[in-house]
């Protein structure tokens, strides 16, 4: 089988094939070159700048950040800058905690379930897997809808009468991705990466350009920032928001990009980590900000949607985005492709050199058909948005990274620094399972109102 993440061990090789060298400190330890029993790598190869490009693409993706101008419209300038300002330090600081825990007992998780399993036990193990699966699906729905809508604006664009739909596109990328799913692992992955990494600087940079112009043509009396409808609405907007704004930080995959680090795998991991979310801040908050005061609360929930003039910019930043998203849904996709590769393919020694190949183009494809069924059919970009923020990545980026640390006994010597960190973690798990439930409540009641409104397979 196949190295790093996607050559997932199972709960029972993790028991058997723990480190025996385990007592030497972290940053002495080697690059191990040897394999366990089933071909499992034990070492990564990546550098940290590698593991800014997983980082950044997994996190910082047109799909994210584009509603956050929508989700700031839906609850104001006070809120909503505070919002995302706590957001990306949380998540920040909840992700070095994940990366601090690789060897927390000697052993090395090479995975987000195996590492709740080692500090949780078997609902450790379990719950992340729900949890980090919910993510996946979720995520990938929504920049497949997000990317389909992208390619139709660029047809549009050449051919305005054109019969091609939503749907089409939806579908043409799907296929892309197929092709994309044939690669091993996350770190084949990392030219890819790297590419789109250029291509997040790319659509941020045009799409802030291309807002802050528009912007300035329109009449800024014109513009409110007051929140629209009832106090009902407010409130589940307020909601839906919140969900958004959890999705944007989304990164269900930390311990699989850092099993494709090499040693020492923590301090690389902590520089990939900084470096990705100096990319995020210059990103996020600039279009955040800007889209919100560009359009007021009339901003659509894409922000691309938004722009209207110079046509050729609306145009690259759509090219932008369906880059950059093609590699984000590879790093999400990984968990459930290792899922299916630890209990189909065989062992590398018996099996031929065309099953394997064979047996993970079938996976795949089902993968592929699946989500791209479900985003064609139901094409409601910001509603999958958050709910895949409120029931999949506000739970591993928020919750578990703060108690997991706690249960690990990995708090600092200094008692007032103790203490403080402490007081910390439980104050951001605690808010953070309440945004996830509020987040929950809110997009499923925009999900109801939407299927209402529109038919399946509807040309959005």
């Amino acid at each position: 089988m196949s190295s790093d993440q996607a050559s997932l061990p199972s709960r029972t090789e993790k028991r058997t094939t723990a480190d025996e060298e385990s007592g030497v400190h972290e940053e002495d330890q080697e690059t191990q070159v040897g394999e366990d029993s089933k071909g499992h790598e034990a070492a990564g190869k990546g550098s940290w700048k590698h593991a800014a490009f997983h980082v950044a693409t997994t996190i910082a993706t047109p799909a994210a950040y584009a509603p956050l101008p929508f989700a700031l419209a839906s609850l104001g300038w006070p809120l909503g800058v505070s919002s995302l300002v706590t957001a990306t330090l949380a998540t920040w600081y909840s992700s070095l905690l994940i990366a601090s825990l690789w060897r927390w007992n000697g052993e090395k998780h090479v995975t987000y379930r195996l590492l709740a399993e080692s500090i949780f036990g078997f609902w450790g193990y379990w719950s992340i897997a729900f949890f980090q699966q919910v993510a996946s699906l979720g995520n990938n729905i929504a920049i497949q809808i997000a990317a389909g809508s992208s390619l139709k604006a660029v047809y549009k664009h050449y051919h305005n009468n054109g019969a091609l739909t939503l749907q089409h596109f939806i579908i043409f990328f799907g296929a892309f991705e197929l092709f994309l799913s044939q690669l091993p692992d996350i770190h084949s992955l990392r030219w890819v990466n790297g590419i789109c990494t250029l291509s997040t600087i790319g659509f941020a940079g045009t799409t802030i350009g291309v807002t802050i112009y528009n912007g300035k043509k329109i009449d800024r009396e014109s513009v409110s920032y007051s929140l629209q409808g009832s106090s009902s609405a407010k409130r589940f907007a307020a909601f839906n928001a919140l969900g958004a704004i959890a999705f944007s930080f989304g990164d269900a995959m930390l311990p699989e990009i850092q099993n494709t680090v090499r040693e020492p795998s923590v301090k690389n991991m902590y520089k990939g980590v900084s470096a990705a979310y100096s990319v995020i801040v210059l990103t996020y908050w600039q279009l955040a900000f800007s889209g919100y005061w560009a359009f007021g609360s009339e901003v659509e929930p894409y922000i691309v949607a938004s722009l209207t003039v110079p046509k050729w910019t609306i145009v690259m930043a759509n090219i932008f985005a369906v880059i950059q998203i093609s590699g984000c849904y590879q790093i999400y996709c990984r968990p459930t492709y290792a899922y299916f590769e630890e209990r189909m393919l065989s062992n590398r020694k018996n099996s031929s050199t065309l099953r394997n190949p064979l047996v993970r183009l079938m996976f795949t494809s089902i993968y592929i058909v699946v989500i791209t069924l479900v985003a064609a059919a139901m094409p409601f970009f910001v509603d999958f948005v958050s709910i895949c923020g409120a029931i999949g990545f506000t739970p591993l980026d928020f919750v578990f990274p703060a108690l997991a640390f706690l249960k690990a006994g990995k708090m600092p010597k200094n008692r007032e620094l103790c203490f403080s960190m402490r007081l910390l973690n439980i104050a951001i798990a605690a808010w953070f399972s309440v945004v996830a439930v509020l987040g929950c409540i809110g997009a499923i009641r925009f999900v109801v109102e939407d299927v209402k409104t529109y038919k399946f397979f509807h040309d959005m």
